[in-house]
């Protein structure tokens, strides 16, 4: 995936909020990759807090919403994993800070 779209899929992907924990998606260290093909489709592999977590339909919805305004995503697919595991240190040091940890 060239560097430039990469950085855009990530920045956007920053904005969208858990609406849980009000901390976006990457900083709490939910996303393990990215990556797009040659006709736009992005995959998103992905954990979440916990193991059937009620919101991941949602947060699949706004993930969508957010990556459609780019111009070289056509589709998004996200796909939940449970490995590696999510746990604290995979947040970032702003998330930590945020939720007072």
């Amino acid at each position: 995936m060239p560097e430039k779209i990469e950085n855009d899929i990530m920045a956007i992907l920053e904005t969208v909020i858990d609406p849980e924990l009000r901390i976006d998606i990457v900083n709490l260290g939910l996303i393990n990759c990215v990556d797009i093909n040659d006709t736009g489709d992005v995959i998103i592999n992905m954990t979440l807090t916990t193991m059937g977590c009620p919101l991941s339909s949602v947060l699949e919805e706004m993930i969508d919403a957010a990556l459609i305004i780019l111009p070289e995503v056509k589709t998004t697919k996200v796909v939940l994993t449970w490995e590696p595991a999510w746990k604290i240190d995979r947040m970032s040091r702003y998330a930590k800070m945020a939720l007072g940890l």
